[in-house]
């Protein structure tokens, strides 16, 4: 039976998700993996917005590196979560589900306008809604967009899969010693400049009363425990 302990939810996931860590592009493979690690979670009952990264295609905040322009940067950036969006939702819907991606900046008719009125209508048939294009405005993160679509659409969580097991003190591939987090409160995570979310994101989500679980994704099965209520990682709120 499908069982859950949120009925709506916001899912943020870097671009790395579709490529592996260091490449660059889209790697079907990783994408056919990243189905079968969703399929639990989408069969559970829950409905899910998906805000995807795009920096396995480019990142804005390179700007500076690149001698780009930060608003062109930031668009090509938009344009990537669009991409990603747009591959992981095909490959879900030849496997049987049905997937709707919105963007934020217009791409008819590769994505639908984003509209919250839309999104929600999409989650309440039961579709996985994508939402990209960022917020459709340069100089705010997939992390900020995350958060805003959060509370637009009423989710009761913003779940963010990283590649560790919670919020640390320090990194802990640098110190092993480093501190894990159980829970932490945003007031806390911003004053000890913990970089797990923008201060933008983070004070939307604190500002709107909206908890972050920041998990690892990289472990299966993890997203279908934390959907069960397994309380895993670190608890932001």
């Amino acid at each position: 039976m499908p069982s859950s302990q949120y009925q709506r939810v916001v899912l943020k996931l870097s671009g790395e998700t579709l490529s592996g860590e260091g490449k660059q592009g889209v790697d079907f493979l990783k994408v056919a993996t990243l189905c079968e690690e969703l399929k639990p979670a989408l069969d559970s009952g829950t409905q899910i917005a998906l805000v995807l990264g795009g920096g396995n295609i480019f990142r804005g905040r390179d700007a500076a590196d690149l001698q780009l322009d930060r608003v062109a940067a930031d668009r090509l950036g938009m344009l990537a979560t669009i991409v990603n969006a747009s591959a992981l939702g095909a490959a879900l819907a030849s496997r049987g589900f049905s997937t709707r991606v919105f963007s934020a900046t217009p791409m008819s008719p590769l994505a639908e306008p984003y509209s919250v009125e839309a999104a929600r209508a999409a989650l309440d048939r039961g579709e996985l809604v994508f939402a990209s294009g960022g917020i459709g405005s340069p100089f705010f993160s997939t992390d900020t967009t995350a958060a805003l679509r959060a509370l637009e659409l009423g989710a009761q969580a913003l779940l963010k899969g990283t590649k560790v097991d919670g919020i640390y003190a320090s990194d802990p591939k640098l110190d092993p010693t480093a501190t894990r987090y159980d829970t932490l409160s945003y007031d806390e995570a911003l004053a000890k400049d913990l970089k797990v979310m923008d201060a933008t994101a983070m004070a939307l989500c604190r500002d709107g009363g909206l908890p972050v679980r920041v998990f690892d994704f990289s472990t299966s099965g993890n997203l279908k425990r934390i959907l069960s209520g397994e309380p895993l990682g670190t608890l932001l709120q």
